[in-house]
């Protein structure tokens, strides 16, 4: 038995919210492998991945329900049945927090953020004492709000001289020369993408998250395509990152994110060496080499 009835439901003007949702929903479908899951072959696909229906039966709902859902209608799912939906889905844990967000729900075990408080001073004497390891603290929305000289070193901006509006992470591969030859990974724009729409999806409708996307939007058509026609989301990782200096050569450093207490958003990021080559090419930026 189904955990709802098809029932009739008017079409009612689809906000962008919903249609995100809806958007979400069928990319994570056709990106699923039947056969994996236990399908039985049936018929020819003339689309890839879950078919409506397979979904709808694996999340015990109505077939013309999740249909309605990935049109974007308001059919109002409750958290148990988006539970279900995100299941058969095969959603993370961050994809089963993104969809429940823009359904409109309460996440499971959805930390309570609070607002990003100022730099003090001890927070500035920290990053000084992290040298010649380059560190940064940067907001959910990738505001980097504080750094030392490694890290300017390192991406060959020297953030003092930027408007605050201008030292955003992501803002900054878009259009800074500089900064976006220093990262020696070709997917970084993809990435950013999937970072920012998974952060976006808790500040929807949010005047200086709107406003910051459509900074993005504005000054690349890359970002603004990839954002329409990819919907992955990932959260911020620990990872080893690839960098390209024009007077230590290439090399790679250990990224690691450490998260503020009481948590609330904001994050230390710090790139610690994890070869001889990591650790000659930060020796050779503490001691001045230039941007």
């Amino acid at each position: 038995m189904s955990l709802i009835s098809e029932r009739e439901a008017p079409i009612l003007p689809q906000d962008d919210t919903r249609k995100q949702l809806g958007a979400f929903l069928r990319a994570r479908r056709e990106s699923l492998d039947p056969q994996r899951l236990g399908l039985p072959r049936s018929g020819r696909r003339r689309t890839p991945g879950l078919r409506r229906e397979e979904v709808a039966m694996l999340a015990d709902v109505g077939v013309t329900w999740y249909t309605w859902l990935e049109q974007g209608r308001e059919v109002n799912p409750s958290p148990a049945v988006m539970t279900a939906v995100a299941a058969a889905l095969q959603c993370s844990p961050l994809e089963t927090r993104h969809i429940f967000v823009l359904a409109g729900l309460t996440p499971p075990e959805s930390p309570q953020l609070a607002q990003c408080e100022g730099i003090s001073a001890g927070t500035r004497r920290l990053l000084d004492s992290l040298m010649p390891q380059p560190a940064s603290i940067q907001k959910p929305n990738f505001d980097i709000v504080a750094w030392n000289d490694s890290f300017c070193r390192l991406m060959g901006v020297d953030f003092s001289t930027l408007p605050e509006a201008d030292r955003n992470c992501i803002y900054l591969y878009l259009t800074h020369p500089t900064w976006r030859s220093r990262l020696g990974n070709p997917d970084v724009l993809p990435t950013f993408v999937s970072y920012f729409r998974a952060a976006m999806a808790e500040h929807r409708g949010e005047a200086a998250w709107e406003d910051k996307l459509a900074r993005f939007f504005a000054v690349s058509t890359e970002f603004e395509a990839l954002w329409h026609q990819r919907y992955d989301v990932r959260g911020v990782e620990n990872q080893l990152k690839s960098f390209n200096h024009p007077l230590v050569g290439c090399f790679s450093l250990q990224q690691m994110y450490w998260y503020s207490a009481p948590r609330n958003g904001s994050r230390l990021l710090v790139y610690l060496p994890v070869d001889e080559a990591g650790e000659k090419a930060l020796a050779r930026l503490d001691a001045g080499a230039s941007f």
